[in-house]
């Protein structure tokens, strides 16, 4: 199973992340879910910090354990850091596998961890 786990300050290019997903030319199903910064309860804008050396081996591990549960033939987690805006995209959090079944279910274990336990 190919993995990328990145977490960055530059704007997200979802379709290229998407389109390398399925290159492999073994994926028959891709889910993907694209989080954006919401207004809620009078925010303005958001900066978010992380800590490198704890961060991205974390997420790497919960994506080892989605491709432990579901055949996967690639996963993609890429979120951002810093200051960012209202309606920015946030968040890509992609999973490919030969079933749609199992592209949604990890997508959705990825995106679970990633809004309660990840270490942002």
């Amino acid at each position: 199973m190919r993995s990328r786990i990145v977490i960055q300050k530059t704007p997200l290019d979802l379709n290229a992340e998407i389109a390398a997903l399925a290159a492999n030319g073994v994926t028959g199903a891709a889910a993907s879910f694209t989080g954006h910064v919401r207004a809620e309860d009078g925010l303005t804008s958001l900066t978010l910090e992380h800590y490198p050396g704890m961060t991205e081996p974390e997420i790497a591990r919960i994506a080892a354990e989605a491709a432990v549960r579901w055949a996967l033939t690639g996963v993609i987690v890429i979120h951002r850091v810093g200051a960012l805006k209202l309606g920015d995209p946030i968040l890509l959090v992609a999973a490919a596998s030969g079933h749609r079944a199992d592209a949604f279910a990890a997508c959705e274990f990825l995106m679970d961890y990633l809004k309660t336990r990840a270490p942002f």
